[in-house]
């Protein structure tokens, strides 16, 4: 008799099919009637290209979220890019600690390479202040949001506020104002701060929050160096997206200050807020105050690296990350000082790490260079407006340079795929689709020096 073998599933391949699952589910519930502003069910690409841009929080839209989908359809929509947000894995490890039930060590590997964590102490406790922590913020921004869409929108403007809140905290770049996302509120103060501080607070990560409020806790009021206590991670992630926002906002602000089409025509003021707001959404965040395709070349390519860079690990945004961008650097000036090991902020990083960072942008370069090739082969985009669709795709960005509304099947299939491939990680991807590990050899391959540069 033949015993069947049994097939498991690595973590790494379960993150994968939870993704995948969910947008299927999503797809087929946009694709009913009732999801419908008209009534009339959408093509189901559509809905699997909105189900997929929620669940992997992107924002790109091939028709207006505002007048398409109906409130059931905003509903799933939210839920998806809540889920999206915080992973399918910490909302079911959430329910098990709601209903009492005890994490076997299966769950606690999920969620510690959901996370890409370290450990496997206290998860019980960090899925709980993820949880709480979300709710708190996404609640505090949905409040502070009324004070503007109650009296614009009446009492609709509640539902609106809570459906931003969300999809700015989760970097996802989609609202159910306007069709033309946030350009309405362009100069608006309250807006421009409610929503960069969402973005910025799910863009540093979950561990970066607690980093913080432990330190702060351990200090008393004479001795609040902060920064100094923190852990390197908190310390990468916190100076690399400061920096990030403020030379973006500077260049952009440059290459923008005479343009009429964008700030040209602007106050100083508000070309300063417009400046950072854009340099804030385009680390995965999507939402846009001024029309992506009315920016100069110089600043569409600033906004191109900006999203490639992202935000920071173990939190809702996308793109190669802060920490993986500031390793490699450190590693490659390392290398031309002739240092036998990359440091930052007197501690050494590891062999492993600085090779996990070159893989990680090494995979996710490629991505977006086979998804821009695909995309200009398929449709008749410029090369700049395809880059910038793809590595926006890639980067689960979200912003476009009207270019998503005008794809043919190939392309919004194109762009399905990179979303889902930036969502889940091009090394997790690589991971959960390659061979088991090769056993150590007792005896390696020859070593043989080859030229580089």
């Amino acid at each position: 008799m033949v015993r069947k073998k049994k097939i498991t599933l690595s973590t790494t391949q379960i993150i994968l099919l939870s993704f995948l699952t969910t947008i299927l589910v999503g797809s087929g519930l946009l694709a009913l009637p009732i999801s419908s502003a008209s009534g009339e069910a959408v093509p189901y690409l559509d809905a699997l290209f909105m189900a997929t841009t929620s669940t992997c929080v992107t924002g790109l839209v091939t028709l207006p979220t505002v007048s398409t989908w109906s409130v059931f359809g905003q509903v799933v929509i939210l839920l998806l890019i809540q889920i999206g947000g915080l992973g399918i894995i910490t909302i079911m490890s959430g329910l098990m600690l709601l209903l009492n039930r005890k994490m076997g060590i299966g769950d606690r590997l999920l969620i510690q390479d959901a996370f890409n964590l370290y450990t496997m102490s206290g998860l019980a406790k960090f899925i709980k202040n993820v949880l709480f922590g979300t709710f708190i913020i996404e609640g505090v921004g949905a409040v502070l949001y009324m004070l503007v869409f109650v009296p614009e929108f009446g009492a609709k403007g509640i539902w609106i506020s809570v459906f931003n809140s969300v999809s700015a905290f989760c970097n996802a770049g989609i609202d159910i104002i306007a069709e033309n996302s946030l350009c309405n509120y362009a100069t608006n103060p309250l807006i421009n701060i409610v929503t960069s501080v969402l973005i910025i607070l799910g863009g540093l990560g979950y561990v970066v929050w607690w980093d913080v409020i432990r330190v702060v806790k351990s200090r008393s009021p004479k001795n609040r160096k902060i920064f100094r206590h923190l852990t390197l991670h908190s310390k990468i992630a916190i100076t690399v997206t400061t920096g990030l926002i403020f030379v973006g906002a500077i260049l952009i602000f440059i290459f923008e200050y005479a343009n009429p089409l964008t700030i040209g025509e602007m106050t100083l003021f508000d070309k300063i807020q417009v400046s950072l707001f854009q340099s804030v959404t385009t680390r995965t965040a999507g939402f846009a105050t001024i029309p992506q395709e009315n920016l100069t070349n110089a600043s569409a390519t600033v906004s191109i690296i900006l999203m490639l860079i992202g935000g920071s690990p173990v939190g809702t945004a996308g793109g190669m990350k802060t920490v993986t961008i500031a390793v490699l650097i450190c590693s490659a000036f390392a290398t031309i000082r002739n240092k036998n090991s990359a440091t930052l902020f007197g501690r050494r990083i590891s062999e492993g790490t600085v090779k996990k960072a070159v893989a990680v942008a090494v995979t996710f370069l490629m991505i977006c260079t086979a998804s821009s090739v695909l995309l200009m082969a398929t449709s008749n985009a410029s090369a700049l407006d395809a880059v910038y669709e793809t590595v926006s795709a890639t980067a689960t960005v979200g912003l476009s340079r009207n270019l998503t509304s005008t794809l043919n099947t190939f392309g919004k299939l194109i762009i399905i795929v990179t979303m889902y491939f930036g969502r889940v990680g091009p090394i997790s991807l690589a991971v959960a689709l390659g061979s088991k590990n090769e056993s150590q050899n007792v005896i390696s391959e020859p070593t043989e020096d080859i030229s580089i540069g």
